[in-house]
């Protein structure tokens, strides 16, 4: 029997969750059973899917804004969320920026704490946090939302995927801190449609798709079923892991 990705008398906290993977992971927890709390940098955007939540699923639904590169600020989304619900049983660090610059020598240190902060900081902090009140209560699932690029990184991206390298290995160090009551994975998506791609320039929009193996690029729905996987019993036996969810873009090659 496969088990259930039921989220029923669950509570998930998503950052970055307003908007494209996050958004989307919200929804497929909601609609698994799962009260969720929605974190992002801008309340009203994320009020705005709160009511939308409650309205299409009977969830309860909780807007917090959380700038995560800011300890203080993660803080008080962990003490909203258990003064709201009580627990935590799913934590996805989602909340993620990738600014494009023109060369290496562009790159400014304000650039790259900017990018760092958010990125791995807070991403830090909030699994720590989370993860240790996890353990000493029911146990859960930390979900890492990562990028391929942290595994093959190009010249355009360089800030960013050391970042998230760094958040790669916070999932195996996390998984062996808060275990064995605590999950935590890995998701690595390579390239998504988001409102984000709008900004991709031209020619990097054109390369989409083309070297993976399914032909086309992600979308925000593709993440649910990885999600709701790693976030239920479904995936008991999982952690320490990085997932690929990227089409094909890292296949092994001959």
């Amino acid at each position: 029997m496969i088990p259930p990705t039921d989220l029923s008398g669950k509570v998930a906290v998503v950052t970055g969750g307003s908007r494209g993977i996050g958004r989307a992971m919200i929804q497929g927890f909601a609609e698994a059973g799962a009260d969720v709390v929605i974190a992002s940098r801008k309340l009203d955007n994320c009020e705005a899917v709160a009511a939308e939540v409650e309205s299409s699923t009977g969830r309860r639904a909780l807007a917090v804004r959380c700038h995560v590169a800011y300890w203080d600020e993660c803080d008080n989304l962990v003490a909203a969320t258990y003064e709201t619900f009580g627990r935590c049983d799913v934590f996805v660090n989602n909340a993620g920026m990738s600014p494009l610059y023109g060369s290496l020598a562009d790159i400014t240190e304000a650039y790259y704490d900017k990018v760092h902060g958010v990125n791995l900081k807070g991403p830090f902090r909030l699994a720590v946090e989370f993860g240790r009140r996890m353990a000493d209560g029911e146990g859960g699932s930390i979900i890492n939302v990562s990028t391929i690029g942290s595994l093959r990184p190009g010249k355009t991206e360089i800030v960013y995927a050391c970042a998230k390298a760094g958040l790669n290995a916070l999932t195996v160090a996390i998984a062996d801190a808060f275990g064995p009551k605590v999950r935590c994975n890995t998701i690595l998506p390579g390239s998504v449609m988001t409102d984000i791609a709008e900004s991709w320039p031209e020619e990097m929009k054109a390369q989409i798709g083309v070297n993976e193996s399914l032909k086309r690029p992600g979308y925000p729905e593709d993440f649910v079923g990885p999600g709701l996987w790693l976030a239920s019993e479904a995936s008991a036996f999982v952690t320490g892991e990085h997932i690929r969810v990227d089409g094909g873009a890292y296949r092994q090659m001959p």
